[in-house]
Parts: C-alpha cells; sequence; structure tokens
C-alpha cells in the first residue's frame, strides 16, 4: 500500500501510463485533522497509509484512532472546488446511499456531525469514505490496461449488473455540467451535431477553443455510421443512473488468487466520480472500452491501429458474468456495439474541459480532443476496431437466432 510514498513524494498516472508528479499537493495529517474533527465517532488521523495513484485528485487511505477503534482506516479524496464542489459531490453521494439503500456492495460516505457528507473548506471539498471489505488489488493498474484473467473479468460483469439492479428506481436528472463527467447527451438523440454544439456552449474552457472544435466535430462524422446504428435503439434503452468507470482498478477483490480451483472476486465497486444518468448499455460499453482494449499501444503507435491489444477472452467473459445476473435485452445486446464506440467520445471532452479550464495546460488537453476524441474514434473505424465491434454484433445476431427444437407452432 506505501508503492506510492516514497521519499521523493507521492506519484500519479500520467496520460501515457508513466508515474509523474502529481497536480494536486498529496494530503498531510496537519489538514486532515480539522477535515476529520467533523467525524467524531473516527478520531484522530495518525499515519496516511497510501496515496492514491489517481491524477484527478488528492486521495489516500488513512489511520485514525478514537476511543472505540484504535485501528481503523477511512479513505479520504480532496477536490479542487473548480472540479467537485459540494452539490458535486452530493450528486455522487445521493446515489451511493441509493445503493447501499438497495443492497450494492459499495462502500458507505461518513455524515459529520452537521449531517454533511460533503465537507468544503477554502478552494477545498473532502468526502470521506469508509474502506469496502477486500483488498485493493489492482491499486496500481491505469485505465486501458486489462484485467489479469478472464476469471475477473467474469466476475467484474457480474458485479456492474448486481449495481444496475441496485440502481432501478433512483430517479435523479441528469448532472450538472461540470468536469470528468461520463455522460450520455451528445450521442443520445437524432442529430449529435446540434448536440455537441449544446455540450460545448455549456462549458467556458471548451465553447471558444478553435482545436476543440475542429477535433469534436471530425470525432462525430467518423463516429456518424455507430450514431446511425445505435439511434433507431435509443428508445428502447431504459434511463438508468451509472457507474461509467468500471475498470479494475474501481473495484475490491477478495483476495490475490488466480488458481483455477480458487479465483478471486470482485467484493466492493468504488469511485462514483463519473456517475451520471445514462443507460446499462452505456455502462457495459465504458467497461469494456476500460478493460478489453490497450489504448496505450495507440498513444505510442498511432499510425499502427491493428498492433494494439485486444482481450477478447476478456469481453467475452465480462459479459457472460454480466448476462448471469441481468440478461440483457435483444435492443439492449444489439445497442452494445456502436455504444461501445461512441462512449468514450463525451467523457474525453469532458477530460479537454478539466484540462484547460482547470489545468489550464493545452498540451495536455490536445491529448484528449485530438489523440483520444479523434483517435479512437478513427480505430473503430479500422479493421481492428471492427475486429472488437463485430464479436459484439455476432454476440447480438445470435440471440435471434431459433433455438434447436425451436419453431413456428402450425396447430
Amino acid at each position: 500500500m506505501n508503492l506510492h510514498l516514497k521519499a521523493h513524494g507521492p506519484k500519479s498516472h500520467g496520460l501515457d501510463g508513466t508515474l509523474v508528479d502529481p497536480d494536486w499537493p498529496p494530503l498531510t495529517l496537519d489538514e486532515l485533522r480539522p477535515i476529520l474533527a467533523r467525524f467524531p465517532d473516527l478520531g484522530e488521523p495518525t499515519q496516511i497509509l497510501s496515496a492514491s495513484p489517481r491524477p484527478f485528485s488528492a486521495a489516500g487511505v488513512v489511520a485514525v484512532r478514537s476511543d472505540r477503534d484504535k485501528n481503523q482506516r477511512v479513505f479520504v479524496k480532496r477536490h479542487h472546488r473548480a472540479v467537485r464542489n459540494r452539490e458535486g459531490l452530493l450528486e455522487e453521494h445521493r446515489f451511493l446511499a441509493h445503493l447501499l439503500a438497495h443492497g450494492a456492495a459499495v462502500p458507505r460516505v461518513f455524515v459529520s456531525t452537521t449531517g454533511e457528507t460533503a465537507i468544503e473548506s477554502g478552494e477545498w471539498a473532502y468526502e470521506v469514505h469508509e474502506i469496502p471489505p477486500g483488498i485493493d488489488l489492482y491499486e496500481d493498474a491505469i485505465s486501458w490496461t486489462p484485467f489479469r484473467s478472464a476469471d475477473h473479468a467474469r466476475s467484474a460483469g457480474a458485479a456492474l449488473a448486481r449495481l444496475h439492479v441496485a440502481a432501478q428506481n433512483f430517479d435523479a436528472p441528469r448532472r450538472q455540467p461540470r468536469p470528468l463527467v461520463a455522460g450520455l447527451t451528445i450521442f443520445a438523440g437524432n442529430n449529435p451535431a446540434v448536440a455537441l454544439k449544446r455540450y460545448l456552449a455549456a462549458r467556458p474552457s471548451l465553447a471558444s477553443h478553435k482545436a476543440v472544435h475542429s477535433c469534436a466535430e471530425q470525432a462525430v462524422e467518423l463516429l456518424s455510421p455507430f450514431h446511425a446504428e445505435l439511434a433507431p435503439l435509443l428508445y428502447s434503452l431504459t434511463p438508468l443512473w451509472t457507474h461509467n468507470d468500471l475498470h479494475a482498478s474501481n473495484l475490491f477483490w477478495s483476495d490475490a488468487a488466480l488458481e483455477t480451483d480458487h479465483v478471486a472476486h470482485a467484493t466492493a465497486i468504488i469511485d462514483f466520480g463519473l456517475a451520471d444518468r445514462t443507460n446499462a448499455v452505456h455502462d457495459i460499453a465504458h467497461a469494456i472500452e476500460r478493460n478489453i482494449v490497450e489504448w496505450l499501444a495507440l498513444v505510442d503507435e498511432p499510425a499502427r491501429p491493428e498492433e494494439v491489444p485486444i482481450h477478447l477472452d476478456h469481453l467475452v467473459a465480462l459479459l457472460d458474468g454480466y448476462e448471469s445476473v441481468r440478461p440483457l435485452t435483444d435492443e439492449e445486446s444489439a445497442a452494445l456495439a456502436p455504444m461501445t464506440a461512441l462512449c468514450h467520445a463525451e467523457f474525453a471532452l469532458s477530460e479537454a474541459d478539466y484540462f484547460l479550464g482547470v489545468l489550464h495546460s493545452d498540451e495536455r488537453a490536445a491529448m484528449a480532443y485530438d489523440g483520444w476524441i479523434v483517435g479512437h474514434a478513427r480505430w473503430f473505424r479500422s479493421q481492428a476496431g471492427s475486429k472488437l465491434l463485430g464479436v459484439l454484433r455476432n454476440r447480438a445476431a445470435a440471440r435471434s437466432k431459433p433455438r434447436p427444437n425451436q419453431g413456428t407452432d402450425h396447430s
């Protein structure tokens, strides 16, 4: 757990998968004492046990000591208020509370003596979570790196399905425009070009940025065949609040076992920062996009899309695990291929908004609005992308074929 607390200070995940200096100063015990004093049941922070390598905030596991519990640990996350203010965090916390009330395996958010789960202090906003059962097996894994096994993929799919079952009847509206949210608005209707203009206009850092507009419009054009495939199915996709970032590192696991007679299983889903009101297919598509395609290879070799590794055995296992809990409808299954091609574009724009509007880094924003939005869209039009989508289309087509001994009753 101390990998990122070396003498030279904590590191975070860079855009190319390397460890880099973090954008946000690490948590300190001095800053945490007055924050955790608002949670008297938790007690005094005594040690920061680990620093999260995730780049968009400062977070870590903190040891706390109280009269009732000398050895408790909590997870504390600090956001700049330009990224997540109190209201932004409460959008996530209300969803978590609903999930917990309906039996989902997600961490509890602690409540202060004044009834708050989101604490603002100066330019920062804090949240304090319990640490769920299990181990953080993929603590150092970044998005776009694979599961360790197909069995892990299967367990992750089942965990996501259980989350979707628990999320039913959570009727909160779509989130307000803010950075780092994986929503579904641009491709949710009949005219993505118009929806894109609305999306950009609502975000000042993107609204007048010519390169963002040019790349986003290029991506929408590249993705237009997939939207045409999805559009007739959109009506059948029930709105649902979803996680939108189910990577192996956002799961806790029972243990590290990989043996065939005993394989670790997912015990909890964490990190709901990208959650929004989308639909189940959108969430599954993000899980595919995050875990099945090793996109970092495209950063190194953008002209060689055929060399991007794709883990099709993990893809099948992920979907089998999901459908063991919540079978897809025929329409959902048919929508999954085009949604997988489309789902990342809006989050990549949201990342560009973060890089431009919060970090003021055009260099890093360009990786999002050019390398990811355009690069990923172009990849899905390549032979390699067609191979992945073909597996999903074939899986959907097989559902509609008559089963053995299944025929028309002429009696």
